[in-house]
């Protein structure tokens, strides 16, 4: 794996009722996407688990001691690759929170991330649905590093909120992922605007990460698994159907959009700025 650069491999699969069926189509695109020389793989938003609330006490696992984390580990370390497992719903001594983890090529828990923005909306019309009825929210922003690129980690929900990726970007991201889960109604207006500006404002990498349209479930995903670069294109994308998506990224891409456009460094700090307060 060169320094500067990563093949990410971004699965858009389909997920079903069978919790153990969907890990297995998991480690399956894994390996293919491995094979196909990716770096970097990342599984979608509630890969083992269809997404609701209903579904989410009844799939919910322990981390890393639960079955689903113990197979990316081994996925990871039997394909020696660097592995963000989507997310599952963990259960934490009672507590459930929809959680995505980060796996080194030694199949090691690099580190997990709670989705720390819940879904909780009302568009008459369109979709109603509030997570914070089952799920707790996670409380810290969560980070780690590959080589020269530091990656900062989302989920779903957690993409419309500028003021977060601003965070990853000061401390110093130069990819930010989102295994994610839009709708019907969202997604269509919104989920590659939203990737698109998060990768525009803060001048890094975004992948946003779905899980394959079921029309038979009962929360329809948009699916449209992208990359974008730190120019706002479309480095690669998918439709609705089980994909994988290759993406090769280049930090070089990210340092000279800094040097060019240098609204980092260009920030009026002394009228305004965003802070974190952990």
């Amino acid at each position: 794996m060169a320094a500067k650069k990563l093949r990410l491999g971004l699965i858009q699969m389909a997920v079903g009722d069978d919790k153990v069926e969907n890990v297995k189509r998991a480690v399956s695109l894994i390996k293919r996407a491995v094979e196909n020389g990716s770096s970097l793989v990342v599984l979608p938003e509630c890969f083992n688990s269809p997404y609701g609330l209903k579904h989410f006490p009844k799939y919910a696992e322990s981390i890393p001691q639960g079955d689903t984390a113990k197979a990316l580990s081994a996925a990871a370390k039997e394909n020696k690759v660097y592995l963000i497992g989507g997310s599952i719903p963990e259960n934490d001594n009672g507590q459930l929170y929809n959680t995505c983890t980060a796996w080194d090529p030694s199949g090691d828990l690099i580190c997990s991330h709670r989705k720390v923005h819940l879904f909780d909306i009302d568009i008459p019309g369109g979709i109603t649905f509030q997570e914070s009825k089952v799920l707790k929210p996670g409380k810290s922003l969560t980070t780690f590093n590959i080589g020269e690129w530091k990656v900062g980690l989302g989920i779903c929900y957690d993409m419309r909120f500028a003021e977060m990726a601003r965070l990853y970007s000061k401390s110093g991201c130069n990819l930010l992922v989102y295994p994610g889960a839009f709708n019907m109604t969202t997604g269509p207006l919104h989920w590659e605007l939203l990737t698109k500006a998060r990768a525009i404002d803060n001048e890094l990498y975004v992948a946003a990460v779905s899980p394959a349209q079921d029309k038979t479930a009962d929360y329809v995903a948009f699916g449209h698994t992208m990359a974008v670069d730190p120019w706002g294109k479309v480095v690669s994308a998918a439709q609705f159907e089980e994909d994988i998506v290759y993406a090769d990224i280049d930090l070089s891409v990210v340092e000279k959009m800094r040097q060019q456009i240098p609204i980092l460094s260009q920030r009026r700090t002394d009228l305004y700025d965003t802070i974190s307060k952990d």
